[in-house]
């Protein structure tokens, strides 16, 4: 099970006020009564209703700050255990249309993050990435293989101090701003017809329940460099419709600049270094200096092994469906 030892831990949380961020607090407040929480990020709205949706908790404590601000980071990693970066610049059209943007946010401030934990001796790092970072079509999807990179190689520089550091690298979060489902509601009560860019479009699909889990093994089982990818199950564009509007018209748009039909977490090349480990894929860092990879068990996935949401095995049914739409929180 995901135990997550964070008794007295101090966690910094880039990012803290997203969906992600609010997810993780929710349950490190629920189960872990004395770690206290950092939340570091930019909105100082998004910060204030936060701290009324906690009632004060004098246990999350905000910063306002910037990733790319490497100076701010410094003083608010200090006395830190435990990192989780959650901070991007992610919406796929945003990143196209303002690339250096994304860049200085993705990439910059994820080395930032980097040097930061290594400089302050910070235990652990887990990074969150996405699946658009793997054979990305997107500037947002570079952008991340870069900090995953990033992330992974960080853990030599880190050789001589106790910090490790890993990804988790999963699909669309249920839900979560931005996501279709919210987009799909608004245009059903709006304007009486959903829009669709392609109707052969899968997506890997992720409850935030689940993405808070993968971090909290990510940190349990972390040796530093692996990047942990969850088996989740896959969706259909036109059955998330059919589930939010059964029987509404359906425009079809065309596919935006960026877009893939299915989406990969894993490669066949990738496949050559990746265990899998019961409910998850561990791809192991292929040059180790800082430990020997025979260290991690698990079973060696086949050789042209590619985990694609199109050809995935495990797909969500409309009444799948239909139990996670009225699970997931209002957006």
């Amino acid at each position: 099970g995901t135990r997550m030892d964070l008794a007295n831990k101090t966690i910094l949380l880039t990012g803290g006020t997203g969906s992600f961020g609010n997810a993780f607090v929710r349950r490190v407040l629920r189960d872990h009564p004395t770690a206290t929480i950092r939340i570091f990020s930019r909105d100082e709205l998004k910060q204030w209703e936060m701290r009324e949706r906690y009632a004060n908790d004098e246990r999350l404590r905000f910063f306002i700050g910037d990733i790319r601000n490497k100076t701010r980071l410094v003083r608010a990693m200090q006395g830190a255990d435990v990192v989780i970066h959650a901070a991007a610049m992610k919406q796929v059209p945003a990143c196209e249309y303002n690339p250096f943007e994304a860049v200085q946010t993705n990439i910059l401030g994820g080395q930032h993050v980097v040097d930061c934990a290594i400089d302050a001796g910070v235990e652990k790092v887990v990074a969150l990435s996405t699946d658009k970072a793997v054979n990305p079509v997107n500037l947002y999807g570079a952008t991340k293989l870069c900090a995953e990179k990033i992330v992974v190689r960080g853990n030599a520089y880190a050789s001589q101090s106790r910090t490790r550091m890993a990804c988790v690298r999963y699909g669309n979060v249920v839900g979560s701003r931005g996501s279709v489902i919210p987009v799909f509601q608004r245009q059903k009560v709006e304007q009486g017809y959903l829009t669709v860019t392609d109707p052969r479009m899968t997506r890997f699909w992720i409850t935030l329940d689940e993405a808070v889990d993968l971090v909290a093994h990510a940190l349990d089982t972390m040796l530093g460099g692996e990047v942990f990818i969850p088996k989740i199950p896959s969706v259909r564009i036109m059955d998330i419709a059919a589930a939010i509007a059964p029987g509404m018209p359906i425009e079809i748009v065309g596919i935006r600049p960026g877009e893939k039909i299915d989406e990969l977490l894993l490669t066949a090349d990738e496949a050559r270094h990746t265990v899998d480990v019961g409910n998850t894929y561990v791809v192991l860092p292929e040059d180790p200096s800082w430990f020997k990879g025979t260290d991690w068990s698990g079973t060696p996935v086949p050789d042209d092994f590619c985990y694609s949401s199109g050809t995935n095995d495990w797909w969500l049914d409309g009444e799948d469906l239909q139990r996670l739409l009225a699970a997931a929180p209002a957006a």
